[in-house]
């Protein structure tokens, strides 16, 4: 009896605990998002919500007038980040399929810690090499006056958010039922069928919801897309031309914006921007991750 209420006193315990952090991460997040709009809003006193959000004139510091219209800066960081996904889809998804259900295990051990790497290279190492390597090949490939552009950001962004594809796709295929594999080559289906036909699609709840955090990681970005798309705000269509997002914005002004000035809370407004799209982002990878648990336990 004894051993069962200290039991019992320690998942009490243990229950206090996590709520107690979970309600702590609730409030900070709160916390977060009342002082972006607190810090954000004043600069409707001097801007209209029309020209704030539908022009894409950003200046700040012009001489002939100061433009804060945030429709290419965000143009910016949704053109880089589509691009981004369209490398980093297939060849996340490809890889997580070949290392779960195609290669040996002795290449499993040496391409999943060579993946895990890719994770831990700081942003602002593969924006130098944006810069000296990756940049002057595209130029010279392309016949550019220089590479910093949508395709040079995308791609370093892509070998960024390939370790997040890969790893959630792989157990999100890992985790599908070895049944349904055995009902499938018993009916005759050849082991590629079976993978595209049946362990795919029982996997598309997990391999969307990398996708999404992927996206999320991709917009939130700074270093990389600061130093490799050359940061020039403008609405183009060519991924040979240079761009500038959100986050890159909002790095290079914030140290030298005057307080409390039309400017600084314009910068805060970018934040706040960033803050509900992770927001949304995150909540649709979470919708697609409890889909893919519901699903294992039907």
């Amino acid at each position: 009896m004894v051993m069962i209420s200290r039991r019992n006193l320690s998942d009490s315990i243990s229950k206090i605990i996590f709520f107690m952090s979970g309600v702590f991460s609730l409030i900070v997040v709160l916390c977060i998002f009342i002082f972006l709009v607190k810090e954000s809003f004043p600069v409707y006193q001097d801007i209209s919500i029309y020209d704030f959000i539908l022009s894409a004139k950003w200046n700040p510091d012009g001489w002939s007038g100061e433009y804060y219209g945030i429709l290419s800066l965000v143009w910016g960081t949704l053109f880089v980040t589509i691009i981004t996904l369209i490398i980093s889809i297939p060849l996340g998804v490809l890889t997580a399929v070949f290392l779960a259900e195609i290669a040996p295990e002795k290449v499993q051990m040496i391409f999943k810690p060579a993946i895990e790497l890719l994770a831990g290279i700081p942003s602002v190492v593969l924006g130098f090499f944006g810069i000296v390597l990756l940049g002057p090949f595209i130029a010279k490939i392309f016949g550019l006056s220089n590479g910093l552009n949508v395709l040079n950001g995308s791609i370093l962004l892509s070998i960024m958010v390939l370790p997040t594809i890969i790893s959630m796709s792989e157990d999100a295929i890992i985790a599908v039922p070895k049944s349904y594999r055995d009902a499938s080559l018993a009916m005759g289906a050849t082991k590629l069928e079976t993978i595209i036909k049946v362990v795919l699609p029982a996997a598309s709840s997990g391999i969307i919801a990398s996708i999404m955090l992927g996206m999320g990681r991709a917009i939130g970005e700074t270093m990389a897309v600061l130093m490799a798309c050359g940061n020039a705000p403008a609405l183009t269509k060519s991924i040979f031309d240079s761009v500038r997002t959100l986050t890159a914005t909002i790095a290079i002004e914030m140290g030298e914006v005057a307080f409390d000035t039309t400017h600084y809370y314009a910068l805060f407004h970018l934040g706040l921007f960033l803050f509900i799209i992770s927001f949304f982002i995150n909540n649709v990878a979470q919708y697609f991750i409890n889909k893919g648990i519901r699903h294992e336990h039907v």
